[in-house]
């Protein structure tokens, strides 16, 4: 349960839909709130100049709101300090200021950082719905300093992968700070149509006072929903593009490996790609990549891989699929808990050879987004290649609501795996949504393996005001249900969830905001017929300073292979941003575990993680992050393992555009130490040049022609990679 901008979102018998539908009829009877009237920015003949200064005569003349009020730790206060927001807009570009006041500018927290990297600041977000229709925003954040963060959010998830176009600066000066903000209408969707209406909602946070406010104000009664609750901006006579980028790339590598002790080169490589987009129209695109280069930037942070029931999740940082990936999200999900996480996942498309992606708007009410991608099959040698072809719909409904539908397939020369379904979500009332999906899979392993088919189905009901948050979901996955497109951890279990959240707001300078909350998991295992619970009781307390302190224990049970374990224990997460230059995070859990072997047995242990960032100067960041996780028998007490990451990510940014960094990264329990440097310049998404260099240490020595565990490092891998490319937009 967690609040954000706009984006923080098994029983047996018919009782369990009884219960369900009666706590559907909460609230029906709530008055709507009486929207804003439109804003109608000005439109002008002289854009400003985006310098962070609002000396333009543009701002002089253009409208402006104030009476931001906030929503975070509580509804509808007077932020303590004032916000004016002005808007405008010529043909081809959208333009926003702010103003924003600050009693102890001295105080406002604001670093020169790398893109997509500011929460922890001090921020102005502007949040568009560029059709209108309540179905998905644009959040687009500054800091102070104008560096950028964006985001897409759809379907009760948010998207921060995702990199837009535009442009922004800032200042700060004695009375607080200033922002000014470019959008050109070619890096965004929005309606044929004259006039274009938009919805938005400004929105700003100040750290310190781990306070955050919007205008218009939230609804108390509605909760953080923001896609309903949007002012409309009016725009007459805007250019509709017909949209065409072309994006070349070159990128050059070369990696050795140990051989017999010592580092050998293998073969160079060096590749050029081309992705094109096309606009069909101002809210229908089509990409498409020939020898699409899919290396990522920076390695994924290290996560313990040892003692796991499923395979560990990576998110997706490849460009090519990250535009419109928000349109997968769907209908009926609850959180990261949910053993169905993703029907689409695009990294299962490991290596590809082309792709191409239509998404967008078919009229008013229809979405659609599809992907096909030939992805080359490296470790067989029966078969050359996989073909993913991936189709999602979506028709909105009122309010947030929608219906729709998916197809994912990946096809094999042997084998097959293909999932149809349909999802949805229906805005009951302001504070009431419900949610469903049911999806059926088909797969075959190879030619002469039988068929096997599944189902997942999830029903989801959410309801949230300013007091209260609660959530009731049921589930039901079959043995047979597999998906080779998305994201599953466990098969063959039906789940009963539930969850309540009171908020309290007591008269006090320290805590802002008490949160008692229970939930309550009950899954029964279709292999043995056994049943498992899990019960967490939490108390959370919201701080100033973005501080917050969080206890709870788990009553919980937990069924592998046929048995069943326990799982209870506490847990303890704190996190403050305690001074500009120091943020800290600690989370400790003391549980109950299972050794997920086919002879598995009853243990204990601790699972911790921490992390310290220090700024000592706007340019220069030092983070060091630790995990740590054990294991101890329950019959003896006797120590299986511990296993140790330490991760030092440390970088200097020059300016808005270039930065290098350099990353550590120890694993005790591998025994493994990885080094990652890098040099890297992004003018805009797209027009990039970085330039990378890296090794693996692992504690081994080559005796007698053969490698032995030894108390040096020896290099065992090493790589060097260049990556240059530039976004033509016509």
């Amino acid at each position: 349960m967690t609040e954000g901008c706009a984006k923080r979102q098994i029983g047996r018998k018919a009782n369990s839909f009884i219960l369900t539908g009666a706590i559907l009829l909460i609230g029906l009877s709530a008055a709507a709130q009486e929207k804003p009237q439109p804003l109608i920015p000005l439109k002008t003949n002289t854009p400003p100049i985006i310098d962070g200064i609002l000396d333009d005569p543009v701002w002089q003349k253009a409208p402006h709101i104030t009476g931001f009020k906030t929503y975070h730790p509580d509804f509808g206060k007077e932020m303590v300090e004032k916000t004016v927001a002005y808007c405008a807009y010529d043909r081809e570009n959208l333009y926003f200021a702010f103003r924003c006041f600050d009693s102890q500018p001295d105080k406002i927290k604001a670093s020169v950082t790398s893109r997509d990297n500011i929460r922890p600041d001090d921020w102005i977000c502007i949040n568009l719905d560029s059709f209108n229709d309540q179905q998905s925003i644009y959040a687009f954040y500054i800091n102070p300093l104008g560096i950028q963060q964006d985001s897409r959010f759809e379907g009760g998830l948010e998207d921060e992968s995702v990199d837009m176009v535009w442009y922004s600066e800032g200042k700060i000066d004695d009375k607080g700070y200033t922002l000014e903000l470019k959008i050109p209408f070619k890096s965004i969707r929005f309606s044929h149509k004259e006039p274009v209406e938009m919805g938005v909602i400004f929105e700003r946070m100040i750290s310190r006072r781990s306070e955050a406010g919007t205008y218009p104000p939230l609804d108390p009664a509605h909760g953080a929903n923001f896609l309903t609750q949007t002012v409309t901006l009016i725009f007459q006579d805007i250019k509709h593009y017909t949209l065409f980028e072309l994006l070349p790339a070159v990128t050059y590598s070369r990696r050795s490996s140990i051989e017999q002790g010592e580092l050998a080169s293998e073969a160079d490589r060096g590749d050029l790609s081309l992705t094109a987009k096309y606009g069909i129209t101002s809210d229908l695109i089509l990409d498409g990549t020939l020898n699409p280069d899919f290396s990522q930037v920076e390695a994924d942070a290290g996560q313990v891989d040892f003692n796991l029931r499923y395979a560990l999740f990576f998110p997706e940082k490849r460009p090519f699929f990250l535009e419109g990936l928000e349109k997968f999200n769907f209908g009926g999900y609850y959180d990261s808990w949910d053993p169905l996480v993703a029907i689409v996942h695009t990294r299962t498309i490991v290596d590809p050879l082309v792709g191409l992606k239509l998404n967008g708007k078919v009229g008013d009410k229809n979405t659609i987004a599809s992907i096909y991608a030939m992805d080359e099959l490296l470790d067989t040698e029966e078969e050359d290649f996989a073909h993913f072809a991936i189709f999602r719909y979506k028709r909105a409904l009122s309010k947030d609501g929608f219906i729709g539908g998916f197809y994912t397939g990946r096809e094999r020369k042997n084998g097959f795996n293909r999932i149809l379904g349909a999802d949805g979500q229906i805005r009951i009332n302001p504070p009431t949504l419900f949610g469903f999906h049911f999806f059926q899979s088909q797969s075959k392993v190879d030619e002469n393996s039988p068929r096997d088919d599944g189902h997942a189905l999830g029903l989801h009901y959410f309801y949230n005001t300013r007091d209260m948050l609660i959530m009731l979901g049921l589930q039901d996955i079959s043995r047979d249900f597999r998906t080779e497109t998305g994201y599953l951890t466990r098969t063959g279990i039906t789940r009963l969830r539930s969850g309540i959240l009171r908020m309290f707001y007591p008269d006090s300078k320290v805590i802002q905001r008490v949160d008692p909350m229970v939930h309550a998991y009950l899954i029964r295992d279709k292999f043995s017929d056994l049943y498992e619970s899990n019960i967490p009781f939490d108390l959370r307390l919201i701080l100033s300073r973005s501080s917050m302190i969080r206890l709870g224990y788990n009553l919980a049970s937990e069924v592998f292979l046929g048995e069943k374990f326990s799982r209870s224990g506490l847990k303890f997460y704190t996190r403050s941003q305690f001074t500009k230059q120091f943020f800290f995070s600690l989370s400790y859990i003391r549980i109950n575990k299972i050794r997920y072997i086919a002879d598995s047995y009853q243990g204990y242990g601790s699972d911790a993680s921490a992390t310290l960032r220090y700024l000592p100067s706007e340019k220069l960041h030092l983070d060091l992050s630790l995990i740590y996780s054990d294991f101890y028998r329950h019959s003896d007490s006797s120590k299986e393992y511990d296993y140790t990451i330490i991760r030092s990510r440390n970088t200097y940014q020059m300016n808005k555009y270039l930065f290098f960094r350099g990353i550590v990264e120890y694993n005790s329990f591998r025994k493994r130490l990885m080094t990652d440097f890098l040099a890297s310049f992004t003018y805009i998404p797209g027009t990039v040049i970085h330039v990378g260099y890296g090794s693996l240490y692992e504690k081994i020595s080559w005796i007698d022609g053969e490698y032995r565990d030894a108390d040096s490092f020896l290099e065992t891998k090493r790589g060097f990679f260049f990556k240059a490319s530039f976004l033509w937009r016509l």
